[in-house]
């Protein structure tokens, strides 16, 4: 009787235990069918992965048009701001719903490849214009990338103009004007200049002896080869990125000439931007560090990696790799694009015939990749890759490197993407109707 008692025990163990395993097999199943429903996709929605995507939004600006706007994951337009003149290429989505801009103006002189600007608005959800601010004349001119500071002040970049004689006299080896880069910040209110960088200070050349930015290119990593890319039009560099490193106060600044990224001390004061000396660093305003591509001081120890660059895209907080940075390279020759995640160095060094480049902790490319213009790349909360490449569309990565997600619309071109999630400031701000 013991016996048998124990077999029905075990008996009815077996029914309980096969029972509720049906039960959550089936639950399971329900589950995943739930959540891998496809929403009613337009067509331009090429792939869509319901298992891997980040239904989040996604900001959309057009390369050189006039026309910003949140894109969900159907494809379908959210929200739109419509622009009375051409983008000189970046415009980001703020916390209030406004987007500001860096724009074309129909007065410029100095007009470089699609980038060109002089004109930056603060545009309103009615695409309304709230504030603007002119930086334009046959001496210089604004072009690219603006941002905000945390301060409430407007960073961006411009070229200025270094007529041939004063370019000769300084060691160019060149005989006409050049337009390297400078980084100035304006406030507001009042409009006026409280702080800037100019890369012509911080020159280095090894043509003409006795004077002052002669010396040799490889012992000075700090300082730009100013003899680096020569061109006829003088546009030698072509800086088309700028992001802010809140925490350490520094500057990134893509340079698509140079194939490279820089890095600079945003700490000084623009006196002592103007020098080797001061700021955070106490290398005033030469270059704290560089990478990507160390044959712009003669480095053969590090390897090149980028070929053409877009967008140094500095990872804040609440995405995967915080701190790290994405970076959009065109791969121009090879007509090959890659988007790199790299890890910054714990130290800024920059060591003759050393390698110096950071370290390269994540990337994806992919055969039909390729683009030798424009694009970037954002990361996304849940560790998804949005790569905006600039003749196609957009395409959301996994970690792994599996296609979530892919947008085609080649009626137009697109300058970058970003993320937004749906209970962003900036979303709730637009009080987007279902």
């Amino acid at each position: 009787m013991h016996t048998l008692r124990l077999n029905r025990t075990a008996q009815i163990i077996v029914v309980l235990l096969i029972t509720a395993f049906v039960w959550g097999c089936k639950s399971k199943e329900s589950d995943k069918e739930k959540a891998l429903v496809i929403p009613p996709l337009n067509a331009e929605v090429v792939e869509y992965n319901p298992a891997t995507i980040d239904d989040n939004y996604v900001f959309a600006v057009e390369g050189g048009g006039q026309a910003a706007y949140l894109l969900d994951k159907s494809g379908n337009k959210v929200h739109e701001w419509r622009f009375d003149l051409k983008l000189g290429n970046d415009a980001q989505l703020l916390p209030t719903g406004q987007v500001l801009g860096i724009f074309k103006s129909e007065t410029a002189t100095i007009k470089f490849g699609g980038g060109y600007a002089g004109v930056i608005r603060l545009i309103n959800a009615d695409s309304s214009v709230e504030w603007e601010y002119v930086y334009e004349s046959p001496e210089y001119l604004s072009h690219h990338d603006a941002e905000l500071l945390p301060n409430g002040n407007l960073i961006f970049l411009a070229w200025e103009k270094i007529p041939v004689e004063t370019g000769q006299a300084a060691g160019v080896n060149a005989d006409y004007d050049i337009y390297p880069e400078k980084i100035l910040e304006v406030d507001l209110q009042s409009k006026e200049v409280v702080w800037e960088w100019h890369s012509w200070d911080h020159i280095v050349q090894d043509v003409k002896e006795g004077v002052g930015t002669y010396g040799n290119v490889n012992e000075n990593p700090n300082k730009i080869n100013i003899n680096y890319n020569l061109r006829k039009d003088g546009d030698i560099m072509h800086a088309n990125g700028l992001t802010y490193d809140q925490t350490n106060d520094l500057l990134y600044v893509s340079v698509n000439f140079y194939s490279e990224v820089w890095v600079i001390d945003h700490s000084t004061t623009t006196e002592e931007a103007a020098t080797n000396q001061g700021g955070k660093y106490n290398k005033g305003g030469d270059l704290i560090y560089r990478f990507g591509n160390p044959e712009t001081y003669n480095n053969t120890a590090g390897k090149k990696i980028f070929d053409h660059v877009h967008f140094p895209n500095l990872l804040g907080e609440g995405v995967p790799g915080t701190g790290n940075i994405l970076v959009f390279n065109n791969g121009l020759k090879a007509k090959q694009s890659e988007v790199f995640e790299l890890k910054m160095p714990s130290e800024f060094k920059l060591t003759p015939d050393m390698n110096n480049e950071p370290e390269i902790v994540w990337s994806y490319t992919n055969p039909e990749l390729s683009y030798g213009r424009i694009s970037g790349a954002d990361r996304l909360s849940n560790g998804n890759t949005l790569v905006c490449e600039g003749d196609y569309g957009f395409w959301e990565v996994t970690p792994k490197g599996e296609i979530a997600w892919k947008y085609k619309n080649q009626t137009t071109t697109y300058w970058r993407g970003y993320g937004f999630n749906q209970d962003a400031d900036a979303i709730k701000s637009l009080n987007l109707k279902n």
